[in-house]
């Protein structure tokens, strides 16, 4: 097995044992998102040498900082923003962007079907022109009505999003055109 077939599947070991565990409990351990990260970084140090090791950490300090105004607003769990910050580790930063592009869009199209399914679509909609609203008026700030801390809200698993577009993302490295 080649070098960037190994780094594919620790990222999608990682991933997918992340999304199951999501699923079943909504949460990401610590344990799960701190041993990827560090076998990423090593993994890349073996694949590609020192410079390996720098584009570990661009990956993961990149996926940290993109979605930490998610995390600071209470828009997105800590254990989905360390996994992200693993994933990026692993992958290196460019193809963690392709993941967390793949991500977002999984994660829309799941929120679109637990919404309906919860028959909640008015409301949901509600939220979010109240969220756009706010943010356009009063720039970035938290609305404590409208985080993960009220527990009236429909919650997403962002772990298993992440799981599907890492998959994704690999099978698309793979596609023979």
């Amino acid at each position: 097995m080649d070098a960037g077939t190994k780094i594919w599947a620790l990222a999608m070991l990682v991933g997918l044992t992340a999304g199951w565990i999501d699923y079943r409990t909504r949460r990401i351990p610590n344990w799960l998102t701190v041993s990827g990260a560090l076998m990423g970084i090593v993994m890349q140090w073996f694949a590609v040498g020192p410079h390996g090791v720098g584009m570990a950490l661009q990956g993961m300090s990149l996926a940290l900082l993109c979605l930490l105004p998610m995390v600071l607003l209470r828009a997105m769990g800590a254990g989905d923003w360390k996994l992200m910050g693993a994933l990026g580790a692993i992958l290196g930063p460019v193809m963690m962007l392709f993941v967390l592009a793949g991500a977002i869009f999984v994660s829309g199209i799941m929120a679109l079907a637990i919404i309906i399914r919860a028959k909640r679509v008015k409301e949901t909609f509600l939220n979010v022109f109240v969220l756009v609203q706010g943010f356009l008026s009063f720039g970035l700030r938290n609305f404590p009505d409208i985080t993960l801390d009220n527990p009236g809200l429909l919650k997403l698993p962002f772990g298993v999003a992440a799981a599907v577009a890492t998959v994704l993302c690999f099978l698309a490295t793979r596609w023979k055109w």
